[in-house]
C-alpha cells in the first residue's frame, strides 16, 4: 500500500447541514492520504450509495479508500481496501475473500498488534488514545504509552486514533506516531483544508525531526 500520514473518517453526525461527499472533498484537499467510510448504522443500499460516490471521489483524487467492515461493498464498489475491529472476520478469511487488497485492523493493546503483524496486516489502528465520542461502544483509552510499544516493536505500518485534536497531537506524535487519524476535528471543523493542513504540518515537523535523532 502507499505510504499515508493522514487519515480521515466519515462522521456525518460532525457536520449537520453539509454533506459527506463535500466534506470529504475538503478532507483530501487538505492532504488526507486515505478516507474510510464508516458507517454502522444505515441499511445496506444506503451505504453502497456512499461507498460508490466516495469511490469516485476518491479515484478522481488518486487517494486511497477504505470501507468499514463490509467487505461484500468494499468488493462491489472496487475499494482499496477494508478496515475491520477485533470481533470481524478474522483477518486470514478476509484475506481469502479480497485477496490482494488492503486489510487494516483496529488493535488496542500490543498482544493484537502482534497478532495482526503476524497474520498479515496491512496496517493497524492503534487506540483509541483519547476519549472519543466518534464511535459508540468503543473501549477505554489506551493512552500515549501504547503508541510508544508499538513504535517500538511493530514493523507494519501504524495509524494512531481516538480523540486526537489539534491541540494533543504533539503528544501522539513524541510518543513515535508517524501517521494521525482524526474524524471529529477534521469533518467537523469549520476549516477543513486549513485543520488538514495544520495537522500535516505537525506531522512532517515530527517526523523530520524523528530522522535527525540519533539512534539509540
Amino acid at each position: 500500500m502507499k505510504d499515508f500520514k493522514l487519515y480521515a473518517i466519515t462522521g456525518e453526525q460532525f457536520h449537520p447541514g453539509r454533506t459527506m461527499l463535500e466534506v470529504m472533498e475538503e478532507a483530501i484537499q487538505g492532504g488526507c492520504d486515505i478516507i474510510q467510510l464508516r458507517d454502522k448504522k444505515s441499511p445496506k443500499r444506503e451505504v453502497l450509495a456512499k461507498a460508490k460516490a466516495l469511490r469516485e471521489l476518491t479515484r478522481r483524487y488518486g487517494t486511497t479508500f477504505i470501507v468499514n467492515d463490509h467487505i461484500d461493498i468494499a468488493l462491489a464498489v472496487d475499494a482499496d481496501g477494508i478496515h475491520l475491529g477485533q470481533d470481524d472476520l478474522p483477518l486470514a478469511d478476509a484475506r481469502k475473500i479480497v485477496g490482494d487488497k488492503i486489510i487494516g485492523i483496529s488493535t488496542h493493546a500490543i498482544e493484537e498488534a502482534r497478532q495482526a503483524e503476524l497474520d498479515g496486516a496491512d496496517y493497524i489502528g492503534v487506540g483509541p488514545i483519547f476519549p472519543t465520542k466518534s464511535k459508540e461502544d468503543v473501549v477505554a483509552p489506551v493512552t500515549t504509552a501504547y503508541v510508544s510499544q508499538v513504535a517500538a516493536e511493530i514493523g507494519i505500518p501504524f495509524v494512531a486514533i481516538g480523540g486526537i485534536k489539534l491541540h494533543n497531537v504533539d503528544q501522539v506524535l513524541e510518543a513515535g506516531a508517524t501517521r494521525i487519524c482524526a474524524i471529529s476535528e477534521i469533518v467537523g471543523s469549520p476549516d477543513i483544508v486549513g485543520t488538514c493542513k495544520s495537522f500535516l504540518a505537525k506531522i512532517n515537523a515530527s517526523n523530520a525531526q524523528l530522522r535527525t535523532r540519533p539512534s539509540r
